[in-house]
């Protein structure tokens, strides 16, 4: 499990978990739940979004294998969405493009990350660490690679998937989810997304033609 900031670099891994663990277990048990929970992971602090008034705490993205808080967004998922659902999901799975691109730019660097590995467990964890360090360093010292491997979007913001794609990926571990329902700030933040991405200060001009 990792987070991945908008530069597409890795800025926190939780390597060695048992193959059985889903997402929501790893997260639960990891040590950034809790440091999430009590405000002790020096995030910056809450700010107003462009155009916006209103202070919100800067917060991650993920699915339904998560709960939904303050500090954790993630999509709408009854069946029957109405029109702002789908705009604040369709917002929300573009930025999540950022996350799903690095893992791809990471395994087509390093393929050794693909498939099982004959190592011991401490090395496993060792081999890891070090691609995804080294996948940082590229990004710093070689961008221009950026525009060969990542997704990009055409002039009506339409995808052009990136050259990860075409070869083989990782795979997605089991997201375990569960009956993650979120708590009263994390419901209000999310709402009040919804409302900005589909007022005059928050919305883009696409974003009707991709729902």
């Amino acid at each position: 499990m990792a987070l991945v900031d908008a530069d597409y670099k890795f800025i926190w891994l939780s390597v060695g978990s048992y193959g059985s663990a889903s997402d929501s277990q790893i997260f639960r048990d990891s040590e950034l739940r809790p440091m999430l929970e009590d405000g002790t992971l020096d995030l910056p602090p809450p700010s107003p979004l462009p155009n916006g008034e209103t202070d919100i705490p800067y917060f991650l993205i993920g699915d339904d294998a998560f709960p939904l808080r303050s500090w954790m967004m993630k999509p709408y998922s009854r069946k029957r969405l109405d029109h702002d659902e789908r705009i604040f999901n369709y917002r929300l799975s573009r930025a999540r493009r950022i996350v799903e691109n690095a893992f791809g730019i990471l395994a087509m660097r390093f393929q050794i990350l693909i498939g099982t590995m004959q190592q011991l467990p401490e090395t496993v964890d060792l081999i890891v660490l070090s691609c995804t360090t080294l996948h940082n360093l590229l990004r710093i010292r070689k961008r221009a690679d950026l525009q060969l491997f990542a997704d990009e979007e055409d002039n009506n913001h339409n995808l052009i998937e990136g050259q990860w794609r075409q070869g083989a990926q990782l795979t997605d571990g089991d997201p375990g989810y569960q009956r993650n329902f979120g708590n009263a700030a994390g419901i209000d933040q999310r709402n009040y997304l919804k409302n900005y991405f589909n007022s005059e200060a928050g919305a883009v001009d696409w974003q009707e033609n991709m729902i």
